[in-house]
């Protein structure tokens, strides 16, 4: 029992320290191998409950990586942490105890580790666009920091990377248990090398890629902002105007005849419930700002806002109305706006929500059941609403364009391919990080945005309300940044391409091909299992 617990403590320990920003990925193609090997030997042992024995350890190695790398989400909602961390260690327990499952179904062990493979893909997958959606663990996010390994995700995005992890795992879980056999550390060593060339040879690859990228031919001047805001007190103490100036303070110094962009953080302007969407255009406020705007002779504002529409009827107007009174409801929009002083502004609503704090998963389902549950643990009953597609903003003299992706959405491969898809040439990312205090949270999310850069071959110019703003290359560089909790401002020239790479194009084809295989061998095992019963 004993060995046992290391295994699981090993396996927990090992996905935790091969995350980012902090740990080293090659521990992850070798961090299921205690857990697979654990499953084995439950499987050859005399215990009845098997599979529910392989369901408790399992929870338990999976608890200790998602407290480890993402308890910082109780800083923004503990609610969320705790689901977060309770469900989705459930969730992976399940695919282990779905792998043991299938051991007895498949007579040749290989299936068996296709099966789990393919399964683990399906559901990273799903986890994109359900409404308890928390990809944040997805395995191929575990290479944000080490850029020159993956530049390859410009064909496989980042389920490339977890098919990687997963399939080396499985190599070395078949020479450990070759080597418990036979004891022998020449021939482990020997048999090993396939395994390390697997590892090796899509690194020298990634850097073959790497020294052949041709960089863009067109640059566009922008400059992001970084308030440094409290979001709990500071925030709602101050008015649009406060912001205004400051917006204007912060980027006066940096603002030159050649910028064509200044970016905010997301909800910078949310005085009160925000702007009626329906007044925005022809409000003083918007008129201010194009104002400010005027003598800067190409400069489009980008800013991130918070919008309301009311609606006024007896039942609910849309699934996303929040009703205010009797007959009075109101939609709420986290929103991107952009603003000319020659043009109408055009507006980008965010459609990736955060669960349990922008959105009540199921709301029609658990509303009535908790009611302010959710509000009083630091969530939100309030849900707010998305749109369809996914807008691209148009320089008003230049033609560039440009994503107006909000927070969150950055961490959505194929999603953010759509703006790319309609026409987007780099991509900018309106965030406010400070949520989550000054933890790996913020961290991450900056260094999954290295990864959209490399699948869509698209610079990134990211302003954060606090920690970290930064300007990225489209292999994934970095330039320049400002700290977490820095005030201030940052210019930089930012690549132009119009050029759709294959993962822009093709979208996240291997959970595409993984789900149906998945589906196959389902059906496959559960085929045999009736057989059996007849």
């Amino acid at each position: 029992m004993k060995q046992n617990v290391i295994l699981i403590l090993l396996t927990g320990i090992f996905l935790s320290l091969g995350w980012p920003t902090y740990g080293s990925p090659l521990l992850l193609f070798i961090a299921l191998v205690p857990l697979l090997d654990f499953v084995q030997q439950v499987r050859n042992s005399s215990l009845k409950n098997k599979n529910r024995t392989v369901f408790v350890y399992s929870y338990a190695a999976f608890l200790i990586w998602n407290i480890w790398t993402t308890w910082w989400i109780y800083n923004s909602s503990v609610f969320g942490a705790a689901f977060a961390i309770l469900c989705n260690s459930s969730f992976y327990a399940i695919l282990i105890t779905l792998y043991h499952w299938s051991l007895k179904r498949f007579k040749l062990q290989f299936l068996a580790s296709v099966f789990l493979i393919t399964a683990w893909i399906s559901f990273e997958k799903f986890h994109l666009f359900w409404d308890f959606s928390w990809p944040w663990l997805n395995l191929g996010n575990a290479f944000s920091e080490y850029i020159y390994w993956i530049q390859w995700y410009e064909y496989t995005g980042v389920f490339g990377g977890s098919l990687w992890v997963l399939a080396i795992n499985f190599f070395f879980l078949h020479q450990y248990q070759a080597f418990k056999n036979h004891r022998s550390y020449s021939i482990l060593i020997k048999k090993s090398i396939p395994g390390l060339l697997g590892i090796a040879l899509p690194i020298v690859s990634s850097l073959i890629i790497f020294m052949n990228y041709e960089e863009p031919k067109s640059f566009t001047e922008v400059v992001v902002i970084q308030p440094n805001i409290d979001p709990y007190e500071q925030k709602y103490a101050q008015t649009n105007e406060d912001f205004k100036s400051l917006l204007i303070d912060l980027s006066n110094e940096h603002l030159t005849t050649n910028t064509s962009y200044l970016i905010t953080p997301e909800t910078y302007f949310t005085e009160g419930s925000g702007f009626d969407i329906d007044t925005f255009e022809n409000s003083e406020f918007n008129r201010s700002l194009k104002e400010f705007l005027l003598p800067h002779k190409q400069l489009n504002l980008i800013a991130g806002t918070q919008f309301y529409k009311i609606h006024r009827a007896k039942n609910a107007p849309t699934p996303t109305a929040n009703k205010i009174r009797e007959n009075f409801w109101a939609d709420f929009y986290n929103s991107a706006i952009q603003i000319a002083p020659s043009q109408k502004g055009n507006i980008y609503h965010k459609s990736k929500l955060v669960v349990g704090v922008e959105n009540m998963p199921y709301k029609s389902f658990f509303k009535p059941l908790l009611g302010e549950f959710m509000l009083d643990l630091g969530g939100t009953v309030s849900s707010r609403a998305t749109q369809k597609n996914r807008t691209v903003f148009t320089h008003s003299t230049e033609g560039s364009k440009i994503a107006p992706i909000i927070c969150y959405e950055s961490i959505y491969g194929e999603f953010v391919t759509e703006y790319v898809r309609n026409g987007a040439q780099f991509l900018s990312i309106l965030t406010n990080d400070a949520w989550w205090g000054n933890t790996q949270g913020h961290k991450q999310l900056l260094s999954y945005a290295r990864l959209r850069a490399i699948e869509n071959r698209r610079a990134i110019a990211r302003s954060a309300n606090t920690g970290i703003s930064a300007f990225i290359d489209a292999q994934g560089r970095m330039s320049t940044s400002l700290g977490y909790e820095e005030q201030g401002a940052l210019k930089g020239s930012v690549g132009l391409n119009s050029e759709l790479t294959f993962y822009s194009k093709h979208g996240d084809y291997i959970a595409r091909f993984s789900k149906y295989s998945f589906v196959i061998l389902l059906i496959l095992s559960l085929g045999r299992v009736f057989r059996k019963k007849s």
